[in-house]
């Protein structure tokens, strides 16, 4: 008796022992399952911030851009603006300057 009492106590010990380790396997497997979980939402958030600064970088790109092409189109203007003004005088002046160059030319030092 006492020796099927012997191994009854070593089956029951087997048994529990078993049952631990199902049960370690289960919180393993429940551990791995929830980190791969937040691994998922962790790219998933990380995909949707990238897609919004893509998205605040391209609206500010386009932005900058349009006032670049304002810029250019105003700095075109003030130049056209410069050379008419720099020809009206020059045309003014131009009729001096020839006849001031005209007396310089002809006169002779001794």
């Amino acid at each position: 008796m006492e020796a099927s009492r012997g191994q009854n106590g070593i089956q029951l010990l087997l048994a529990a022992e078993q049952e631990a380790q199902h049960i370690v396997n289960a919180a393993k497997n429940a551990k791995m399952a929830r980190l791969r979980q937040a691994k998922e939402e962790a790219e998933r958030e990380i995909a949707e911030f990238r897609a919004q600064m893509e998205a605040d970088f391209q609206r500010k790109l386009a932005e900058s851009s349009g006032d670049s092409g304002a810029n250019v189109k105003r700095l075109e203007e003030e130049t056209e603006a410069k050379i008419d003004e720099l020809k009206k005088q020059s045309s003014n002046i131009s009729p001096d300057i020839v006849q001031m160059l005209l007396k310089y030319v002809t006169t002779v030092k001794n």
